[in-house]
Parts: C-alpha cells; sequence; structure tokens
C-alpha cells in the first residue's frame, strides 16, 4: 500500500467522526439532507450521500435529530433539526473535540523539546 493510500484512510478515519459534529452543528437551523450535502461541502466536510443519509437515521434514531416532512413542495422532503439532546451531546464532544486538540498540540510540543 503506498503512503498516499494510507494517509487517504488515515484522513477518512478521522473525518468520519467529525461528520456527526458537523451534521449536528449545521442542523441547529432546520436543513434538508441534500441542503446539508451542500453545506458541509462548503465548510470542507466532504460527505458522499451514501454515507450521510444512513448517519441522519441513526442521529434521528437516537432523538440527536428531530424530522418532520415539509409537503408543501412538490416533492415532499424531509427536514431535520438538532434536538435538544442532540444539542447537549453536540457541546459535550466539542468540549472534547477542544481538549484532544490541547492534549495533541501539548503532546507535539512535549515531543519536539
Amino acid at each position: 500500500m503506498s503512503t498516499d493510500d494510507v494517509l487517504r484512510t488515515h484522513l477518512q478515519e478521522l473525518r468520519r467522526g467529525t461528520v456527526v459534529v458537523a451534521s449536528l452543528t449545521a442542523l441547529q437551523q432546520p436543513g434538508y439532507g441534500y441542503g446539508l450535502l451542500q453545506t458541509l461541502a462548503d465548510y470542507g466536510f466532504s460527505v458522499d450521500a451514501n454515507t450521510l443519509y444512513p448517519l441522519l437515521r441513526r442521529l434521528e434514531e437516537q432523538e440527536l435529530l428531530t424530522s418532520e416532512w415539509n409537503t408543501t413542495e412538490a416533492r415532499p422532503r424531509k427536514v431535520y433539526r438538532t434536538s435538544a439532546a442532540g444539542k447537549a451531546v453536540l457541546a459535550t464532544l466539542l468540549e472534547d473535540l477542544d481538549s484532544l486538540r490541547a492534549s495533541i498540540k501539548n503532546l507535539t510540543k512535549g515531543v519536539s523539546s
């Protein structure tokens, strides 16, 4: 396996968990799945629809998202929103992410000195 392939695999693993954080953050404002794909892409999160839609269903089953059908347009679409429980989980995930970044930064300083 080439170094590029190894790096690509590790980057994919690193980003996989951040998609949950990014989705819960973005969906604090109501949104559709397709719109979320575009928003995430605009902010540097490259996510495939085949990854995002199962994630949205899982987050809804975990009660971190709520949804309702918008039937006012020609084609009904599901509107998602981060629930109160989702906001609480998001706050904890963001705190942990900050803590991990600080730990890595400290480790990097400690190893390089």
